[in-house]
């Protein structure tokens, strides 16, 4: 029985495109549900054309926890009998609350070779710290930002005349490979690193 995922969107939805293809292909779970909390995001046409069910549930606090926005979450979730969730850019904190109802079944990509560079701007750190390598890792996500078990990595090099943008591009790139093989691996049960 393959499990139900929800895909966490926030912006174009490249990483959820990724994910989708690879599910729909490999058969090793299925994208049940994408959430945005944007209503502009464009990631949302993308998964109505997949003839995904997708919804949007915007915050009503601008930053900090917003409990009934997370409430509304939940029962989407359980509307759709989600057993796993990917966070795929998606640009908002949950709450430890939240994080802790699901244990072990919330997923993220992350656009660096953590533990180091956790959180918002790390290729402008990574530049301005002169590292020869970055990438992206995906984790599991625990109530400590960017601090779970870490189930899959790809590294990127950093070349000369790099800008933001390019390391940027260059790191997406890999995280539309990294992820998918990644969540397939979780998804059946195998506990080995995934490395690129």
């Amino acid at each position: 029985m393959t499990k139900k995922v929800a895909i966490f969107i926030s912006g174009s939805g490249s990483n959820m495109v990724s994910l989708v293809n690879s599910m729909y292909r490999q058969n090793y779970a299925w994208p049940s549900l994408v959430l945005s909390n944007k209503t502009c995001a464009s990631g949302l046409t993308k998964a109505k054309k997949f003839n995904i069910p997708s919804v949007c549930i915007e915050p009503k606090k601008a930053s900090g926890l917003d409990l009934d926005f997370e409430a509304e979450i939940q029962r989407e979730l359980k509307n759709y009998k989600i057993e796993l969730i990917c966070l795929a850019g998606f640009m908002r904190v949950l709450s430890n609350s939240f994080v802790d109802s699901w244990p072990g079944k919330i997923l993220n990509i992350h656009p660096s070779l953590l533990p180091k560079y956790k959180g918002l701007n790390t290729h402008k750190r990574v530049l301005e710290n002169g590292e020869k390598l970055t990438g992206c890792t995906v984790h599991e996500v625990t109530p400590e930002l960017d601090s779970g078990r870490i189930l899959g990595q790809a590294t990127v090099p950093v070349l000369p005349n790099d800008t933001v943008e390019t390391i940027r591009l260059r790191v997406l790139e890999k995280e539309h490979i990294l992820y998918p093989r990644t969540l397939e691996q979780f998804c059946l049960g195998r506990s080995d690193l995934v490395t690129m």
